[in-house]
């Protein structure tokens, strides 16, 4: 198993909407290291965390499936890969936690989502996956059985624990 966080709250170079962009990135998935697009979460309208003047984004999970003919790839490599569709989506990488075009996170990987990599990066699971509403919400959809690896929470579980924040499920005709 192998979940992806997918966000983007600027448009791209080529003008197309935020949805737009995200749908796009999740077709880029499948087949990606032999990957499988197994499942994709709804897209959801979510505030910048932290908060901030920037636009709001849209996000939404992807589960990724390693075919039983194949291996899970390394996760260094995988970042690279993902950072390699965020570039082709028009992502130049500044400051922390600044806007962007597209945004491609590993949350979790192995088998049910378990392995835990404190370093080099990417860290596993996600470091802040657990404090985010836009991750916990759609991950629920693509992973509902999820635990997180270090505190055995369920995402459930650790959604409930979160203070308000602003998500809302983007219609399929909002688009």
């Amino acid at each position: 198993m192998i979940l992806i966080g997918i966000g983007a709250n600027l448009i791209g170079p080529h003008g197309n909407s935020l949805l737009d962009t995200v749908r796009w990135a999740a077709f880029q998935l499948d087949g990606l290291l032999n990957l499988h697009l197994r499942s994709l979460s709804r897209w959801y309208r979510t505030e910048p965390l932290p908060a901030s003047e920037q636009p709001f984004y849209v996000n939404g999970v992807a589960h990724l499936a390693v075919p039983a003919d194949a291996t899970e790839p390394e996760p260094a490599e995988l970042l690279l890969q993902l950072q390699a569709i965020e570039a082709r989506a028009g992502r130049v990488r500044g400051e922390r936690n600044a806007a962007r075009t597209l945004d491609l996170d590993i949350i979790a990987m192995g088998e049910d989502g378990q392995t835990t990599r404190v370093a080099p990066d990417p860290i596993l699971p996600h470091p802040r996956a657990h404090l985010r509403a836009f991750v916990l919400m759609p991950l629920l959809e693509v992973a509902p059985n999820w635990l997180h690896p270090s505190s055995g929470l369920s995402a459930q579980e650790l959604l409930a624990r979160l203070p308000r924040q602003a998500i809302d499920p983007i219609e399929p005709d909002d688009g």
